[in-house]
């Protein structure tokens, strides 16, 4: 079973490959957060968890979901992350959560992809982001054919600066960075309620027919990339920059 949590496409993109190479079942994290669904799920011995990394490890939301919720039948854990350039030290809190899971870690690998947070960075061009996924597709083939196969993946080596990034960063990043305040909706808004409805913290509601976050938030920057009118500002950080969406 491949389970996988995505703001604006790479990580769905991921697990849909891997399911087309391994036949795996297909699970929304995204639905299953925002719905607070935390009943079991019933796997054939194997989980694979595609998520995107934030600062260096796998989203908070995700790890909290991962804490709730019962697998019946898991053995075997994968974890596969995309990432814009290291997933860090990551292994050390997968670990972690494997032994609180009672799961066999298979090990943790992860995939180069398009940059789309771009609350802090710029995100390529449609062009570029098409050639960086096809340079990306034959490491998600082996990675799907390590699957198929039962194999660990091959161990990732970390060194002392991304010990530093998965631990002291990765807590300023979400006790200073992560919130929602800076997200305001300007006049080309048409209140279509896109980013309600894709926000897997329901932290958006409709005012006057425009958006209003509130106090929870991921980054996952599905609201601001996945606006079909371009309506939505994280403060100055995101003006003019590209929105991105998984071209593929």
């Amino acid at each position: 079973m491949i389970l996988y949590f995505t703001g604006t496409g790479n990580s769905e993109y991921i697990a849909k490959r891997i399911a087309e190479l391994t036949g795996d079942s297909l699970v929304s994290m995204n639905e299953r957060i925002k719905a607070n669904d935390a009943s079991e799920i019933n796997a054939d011995g194997r989980l694979v968890f595609v998520v995107p990394t934030y600062a260096w490890r796998i989203p908070k939301i995700v790890e909290e979901w991962i804490a709730k919720t019962r697998f019946q039948g898991a053995e075997n854990a994968y974890f596969v992350m995309d990432c814009g350039t290291s997933i860090g030290n990551a292994k050390k809190y997968i670990k972690q959560i494997c032994k609180r899971k009672s799961f066999q870690y298979m090990g943790v690998s992860c995939i180069v992809m398009p940059e789309n947070y771009i609350a802090m960075y710029d995100a390529p061009e449609e062009s570029t982001s098409r050639k960086i996924i096809e340079n990306a597709n034959p490491v998600i083939s082996k990675i799907a054919e390590m699957i198929h196969k039962e194999k660990v993946f091959p161990d990732v080596q970390s060194n002392i600066i991304d010990y530093l990034n998965s631990s002291i960063v990765n807590t300023a990043f979400y006790s200073f960075i992560v919130k929602a305040d800076k997200f305001t909706a300007d006049d080309k808004c048409i209140g279509c309620g896109l980013c309600m409805k894709e926000c897997p913290l329901n932290n958006i509601r409709l005012k006057g027919n425009k958006p209003v976050w509130g106090k929870e938030c991921t980054h996952c920057m599905a609201c601001i990339c996945k606006c079909p009118m371009g309506a939505i500002e994280y403060g100055k950080n995101s003006v003019g920059k590209v929105r991105y969406r998984c071209p593929m």
